[in-house]
């Protein structure tokens, strides 16, 4: 985690582009890790919030498995079918 140099989402693509120290670069699909991590449109929400705000936070929660943790942490829903 600490061989990230930067980060930046870029809205053409719809990808994070993570540049590590050594040189290299990794693109990550947010919309493939909307479509396996977001169950509801507020953790969709969630997300978006992290891509276009804090790109930082969301690779590191990424790559470090903490995704479903974070998401269940900070969202409230409670489906209809819950609440009768």
């Amino acid at each position: 985690m600490n061989h990230i140099k930067s980060c930046e989402f870029n809205i053409d693509t719809a990808y994070v582009d993570v540049k590590l120290i050594d040189g290299s670069m990794v693109s990550i699909d947010c919309i493939a890790v909307e479509n396996e991590y977001a169950d509801n449109m507020y953790e969709v929400s969630e997300l978006d919030y992290l891509i276009y705000n804090e790109p930082l936070s969301y690779i590191r929660l990424l790559l470090n498995g903490k995704m479903e943790e974070y998401l269940r942490n900070s969202t409230d829903y409670t489906p209809l079918s819950d609440m009768r």
